[in-house]
């Protein structure tokens, strides 16, 4: 049976995009092959798609033909981003043109993607919505870089954590996260990665704590660098790496060597 086969015998179960309703849609860490059904569906039946600037080119080629394509990518530093604002009016008023609309991020709507608050917004404005879940950029790196999310004998938690706040009043408590001694996951924290480290160091992780940086997450540029807490900034910084990228701080990060047969080491300091 071709894939093509397979598809049509399960797209009658998948649901149907009724007009004047909006979808907001997981696209996943980068590649195609992380689409859920539902999101491939959508794809097919959107007249208008809303999307994000971590949603790779790739995945809009699935759109039906004649779709109207909205970017609403936030960019870092001093490129100039669309504020949430402007992205939820967007799709409220394409909402009541009548139009099926779908919302696109990176990653999942509900793990660091604003979707909560997108979602509240429609609901107060009475469109009708439905998430699609997608698969988180955290879990989806670590899978396609042969980290486990969990390890019996490692962990018994995973954290995820922003670390756009770093030296904000809204910051997290890094010393408090470091107590825990499970492994953290960091999004969007490449620029404050020093800061993070010191922070984590100083809340009592080992120096020679294992951190791996992922950049470009299962997408053909996707790049790793393994270091330790202590030198990983300094690392990343000289290889050159820059957003999107994910850091992972824990044990677990010491597991890729024995799983992807890659022997990777951490140069000191």
């Amino acid at each position: 049976m071709s894939l093509e086969e397979s598809l049509a015998r399960l797209s009658a179960q998948l649901p149907q995009f009724e007009r004047g309703h909006v979808w907001l849609a997981g696209a996943g860490p980068g590649a195609i092959g992380c689409l859920t059904l539902d999101v491939v569906s959508a794809l097919s039946q959107a007249d208008a798609i809303v999307y994000d600037a971590l949603v790779d080119p790739s995945i809009l080629s699935a759109a039906r033909e004649g779709a109207q394509m909205h970017f609403v990518g936030k960019r870092g530093g001093s490129r100039e981003s669309a504020r949430q604002d402007d992205i939820t009016a967007l799709l409220i008023h394409l909402a009541r043109e009548n139009l099926r609309v779908l919302r696109l991020k990176g990653g999942d709507p509900y793990i660091f993607g604003r979707g909560g608050e997108e979602a509240q917004a429609l609901a107060r404005a009475q469109i009708p919505f439905r998430i699609l879940a997608g698969v988180t950029s955290a879990f989806g790196a670590l899978a396609n870089v042969g980290i486990p999310a969990t390890m019996r004998g490692f962990n018994k938690a995973i954290i995820l954590a922003t670390g756009h706040a770093v030296g904000t009043d809204d910051d997290l408590d890094w010393a408090a996260l470091a107590k825990t001694g499970e492994p953290i996951v960091v999004y969007m924290g490449l620029k404050n990665l020093p800061e993070i480290a010191t922070a984590l160091m100083a809340g009592g992780l080992a120096p020679s704590t294992p951190v791996a940086v992922i950049m470009a997450a299962t997408t053909p540029v996707e790049r790793v660098l393994v270091a330790t807490l202590a030198t990983v900034a300094e690392r990343a910084d000289a290889d050159g790496f820059v957003a999107p990228s994910l850091i992972v701080v824990g044990d677990i990060v010491s597991m890729r060597a024995e799983l992807t047969g890659i022997a990777v080491e951490a140069k000191s300091a």
